[in-house]
């Protein structure tokens, strides 16, 4: 060791108690061993990876060859492939080699171009998405997981979800009947489900529904916030069953008790999942009383006794009613996002850590599209989001008033505040959120005469309003994003009037 670095490793601090109760010798040893191991440590894993793709386009040094359907060879070699893909290891387990030591594996039925990036991973970690078409992105996620390239896999399921929700959606049947073939999409299983409960129509009303996996159908059935009426479910279910057994009658008076035992046994994994107790007695007589016989007597005997006393004890386990979530509009994202406008905030607040719980008070789908509904419902409430579903289109616009609404205005009494705002939020083909604060704050809000709340309902200055002649927002294009807003920053659309599919007022409370 030079002089200069003893002196320089003795100058330092942290070295005088240790030297005191270890051998100098072994102590410098130590640390001059630790200075080179951090010299020496070097990374030239691009260079590799580049050698390694190299090695993929040496044709004189394999010892396996792919062959596609269409006769197209690749060669490649074992120890690469058994390493890097668990798939490749049991395919080459079971193959024998010929006279030459070469083993040949037939590529299932995947296409070249998809087959090219999954090689080319292999080799070197590298995989190209610059101008690839989405549908290869999805294609190619399956092929990484039939290949158990999990990390591949996994990074393109999050691709998807994350960046291409405007192609998952007009694909959504393909998409969910294949992540459930595959089972091996949690996220994406996750992610779709989400968007099925409160958008049931995408599965159930496609022309592809009853080729739906049985394990897609059943994680739907378990989830507590799927929005469809529960005798709907029920209809769904019996039209799925008898899907699958072609051969029973068409007319159910002819069915014969082996006919039931085959739609029961179809049906085992889907009847525990009915929430029975929480259908009406005319549905149970109309819909659930042809199709008796597929269920346990002592269930069946305890839907009857429930219809004529519903207050006592049954012995079949009763599944808690379908619950309503908060919205059917906004995500948890958007709460995210409008809870950091109400705090003035620069960042949005994470999922993980919103400030405030939006409580439902008010949907146009359960409680009517009267403008005199919002009146008489919000009346007395404060510090609500009022949010729309534009017709035909992927806008969600909406408003924020931290004021009173008020239905006894003899007049119209404008309101003045700092706080409210109006907005458009990022969804689907929607890219970015707009934000517009108010501006002329003496005319921030408005509570209608009570002479005019048949026609007028929530009503933010002249930045976005809700109004009806025919008295039912969701029977013409009455709303209303002025031309000529001078109340509030900037304009939510580009254009004034827009008819609606619903809306909701969710009341903001603090966590």
């Amino acid at each position: 060791m030079s002089l200069q670095m003893f002196k320089m490793i003795k100058s330092l601090p942290f070295v005088v108690t240790s030297i005191r109760n270890t051998s100098k010798k072994a102590y410098f040893t130590s640390v001059l061993s630790n200075s080179q191991k951090r010299k020496m440590s070097l990374n030239f894993f691009n260079k590799l990876s580049q050698n390694f793709t190299e090695l993929l386009n040496d044709k004189d040094n394999h010892n396996v060859i792919i062959e596609s359907k269409d006769k197209k060879t690749y060669t490649a070699h074992s120890n690469i492939l058994k390493y890097r893909s668990r798939y490749f290891r049991k395919e080459l387990e079971n193959i024998i080699s010929d006279e030459k030591n070469i083993k040949t594996i037939i590529k299932p039925n995947i296409s070249d171009e998809i087959f090219d990036i999954i090689l080319k991973y292999i080799y070197g970690g590298n995989v190209n998405l610059e101008k690839v078409e989405t549908r290869l992105i999805f294609d190619l996620m399956l092929a990484a997981n039939k290949f158990e390239l999990e990390e591949l896999s996994k990074k393109l399921e999050t691709i998807l979800i994350e960046d291409k929700t405007t192609w998952l959606k007009p694909h959504f049947p393909l998409i969910y009947k294949t992540i459930f073939d595959k089972q091996n999409f949690k996220d994406l299983e996750n992610f779709c489900n989400d968007i099925i409960v409160k958008n049931p129509n995408l599965i159930f009303d496609s022309s592809d529904f009853t080729s739906l996996p049985e394990s897609a159908l059943v994680s739907l059935l378990k989830r507590d916030d799927l929005q469809m009426k529960e005798i709907e479910i029920w209809d769904y279910v019996i039209k799925w069953g008898i899907s699958q057994n072609p051969t029973l009658p068409t007319n159910l008076e002819k069915w014969t008790k082996w006919n039931f035992l085959t739609l029961k046994t179809t049906l085992q994994q889907f009847l525990p999942l009915i929430r029975y107790f929480h259908i009406t007695n005319i549905e149970i007589y109309d819909k659930i009383r042809p199709y008796k016989k597929i269920l346990d007597k002592q269930l069946w005997k305890d839907i009857i006794q429930h219809s004529f006393a519903p207050d006592r004890p049954v012995k079949s386990i009763v599944l808690p009613a379908r619950s309503e979530p908060y919205s059917t509009i906004i995500s948890k994202d958007h709460v995210a996002e409008i809870s950091s406008w109400i705090d003035r905030e620069t960042t949005t607040y994470p999922t993980t850590n919103i400030p405030y719980k939006f409580e439902l008070i008010l949907r146009g789908t359960r409680d009517g599209f009267t403008p005199q509904t919002f009146w008489n419902t919000c009346h007395g409430h404060a510090r609500t989001v009022v949010v729309v579903k534009v017709k035909g289109t992927d806008e969600i616009i909406g408003g924020y008033n931290p004021l009173v609404w008020d239905n006894t205005c003899i007049d119209d009494q404008w309101m003045e505040t700092n706080d409210s705002f109006i907005f458009s939020l990022k969804n689907g083909n929607i890219q970015y959120s707009i934000l517009s604060r108010v501006e002329n704050t003496q005319y921030a809000i408005l509570n209608v005469c009570k002479n005019d709340q048949e026609v007028f309902g929530p009503y933010f200055g002249f930045g976005f309003s809700l109004y009806s002649d025919k008295s039912n927002f969701n029977l013409d294009d009455s709303g209303n994003c002025y031309k000529y807003n001078n109340h509030y920053e900037k304009r939510i659309r580009t254009s004034c009037g827009f008819s609606i599919d619903n809306y909701e007022v969710l009341k903001v409370v603090k966590q």
